[in-house]
Formats: structure tokens, C-alpha cells, sequence
């Protein structure tokens, strides 16, 4: 189905006005350009990653400016559960609601499987897949309770396909992909859930080209979700 896209201005339609986000990993690369398509089309947004302090203060301060909605950072590591719960926790208390949760927070790492490092294994899992589930199961009360929610997983080809020395990667990757299968089934009729498939490209995970950062999350505005 083609849903008509509307004028790419997306701060003149600001169809996610009144909405607050939170995008994982998006400090820089992918996440901090979906951070900014959120912005412009009006949401609240809360950013999530790592990075110099001053740097983050500068982007959150950018932001705010250029599109004229609040901006806040939470400095949760994603490989521990009990930092996302607080995470989650604090958003709802500030704002009373979450509509738009982008799990976009990744780490790389390359080695054969016979040679690839436990600890490197158990990071790749924690940070690429399961802090999803975690965010996923913490946000969803708020949403039903605001009879609204987005949730967009950002999984990768390597969620549909394999690489070489990518073992935790491409595992990780294909869980998301499932995860998010499994939570559309689960909230089908309630609430609209995404899973965004983009290719490879220049980020700190790793290297290759795809399109511009934040593409999936201005089509999705541009979509006129409200």
C-alpha cells in the first residue's frame, strides 16, 4: 500500500507535535539523525548514548534550537537492565508518556566464531538485542495507557542475511528482527510497530554506505502517523 507523503518541510507539518521519543545510541552516526527527523517533526526527545559530555550539551542545545522542542539525555548503559529501568522510569515521571521508542543502540565487533571473545559475545547480545526487549517491555504500559505508540527497531541486512566473522552481529540483528515480529502480533490493533531495515552505512558500528541518517524516521512522519 502507498501511503502519500506530505511536503518534506517536516517542520512545517510537525505531525509528532505534543509526542515524546526516545532514541537508544543516538549520541551520533544513525540514532542522532533520527533524533533530529523526530525534532523537526515537533516530538520531544530524550538521547541516549556516549560521548563527551560538552559535545552532547552542544548537540541537545542544537536541537532544541533548530526545531523548538525540548531535548533532554539520559545516560543509561544499555548493558544493564536496571540503568534502562531507571531510564524508562524517569521519562514517565517527567513527561506522563512515551509515544516513540527507536531501539537503534549497537555495538560491532569482528572475529571467527571459533576465536570470537565471550565477553565481546555477551556485549554484542546485551546492546543490540536485548536492551530492545527492555525498553520494549518499560514502554509499553505508558503507551497503551495513552492509547498511542511507535516502537522502531533498527535491525540491519544482517537481519535477514549472514556475514562472515559477524557472528554475535548477525544473531543479535536477527532476533531484533523477530522481537519485533512477535510485539506486532502482540499489540496488533493497538499500536503501530515498525521494524526499519536499513543497509549499510558509515557509522561507529562498522562501515559501508546506505541512505541518510534518520531516513526511516522522516518517512515515518512524513507518513502522517499522528
Amino acid at each position: 500500500m502507498n501511503i502519500p507523503l506530505k511536503d518534506r518541510n517536516m517542520s512545517a507539518s510537525r505531525s509528532l507535535a505534543g509526542k515524546v521519543s526516545l532514541v537508544t545510541g543516538s549520541t551520533s552516526g544513525i540514532g542522532l539523525g533520527i533524533a533530529r527527523a523526530l525534532a523537526g517533526a515537533g516530538s520531544a526527545v530524550v538521547l541516549n548514548g556516549f560521548g563527551a559530555a560538552a559535545e552532547i550539551a552542544r548537540t541537545k542545545d542544537e536541537i532544541a534550537a533548530e526545531h523548538g522542542v525540548k531535548v533532554s539525555y539520559s545516560p543509561a548503559d544499555m548493558t544493564r537492565p536496571e540503568a534502562i529501568s531507571e531510564m524508562m522510569a524517569a521519562i514517565v515521571a517527567e513527561h506522563d508518556r512515551l509515544d516513540v521508542l527507536v531501539n537503534n543502540a549497537g555495538i560491532q565487533y569482528v572475529a571467527p566464531l571459533d576465536q570470537f571473545p565471550i565477553e565481546k559475545w555477551d556485549a554484542i547480545l546485551s546492546i543490540n538485542l536485548s536492551s530492545a526487549f527492555h525498553t520494549m517491555r518499560l514502554a509499553l504500559p505508558a503507551m497503551r495507557r495513552n492509547k498511542f505508540g511507535r516502537i522502531i527497531n533498527i535491525a540491519s541486512a544482517h537481519g535477514l542475511v549472514a556475514s562472515p566473522f559477524k557472528a554475535a552481529y548477525v544473531a543479535a540483528k536477527h532476533g531484533i528482527v523477530g522481537l519485533t515480529k512477535v510485539a506486532a502480533l502482540e499489540t496488533r490493533g493497538r499500536h503501530h510497530l515498525q521494524c526499519d531495515l536499513p543497509g549499510l552505512r558509515l557509522h561507529p558500528a562498522g562501515r559501508g554506505t546506505d541512505r541518510r541518517p534518520g531516513q526511516g524516521a522522516r518517512d515515518f512522519a512524513r507518513a502522517g502517523y499522528p
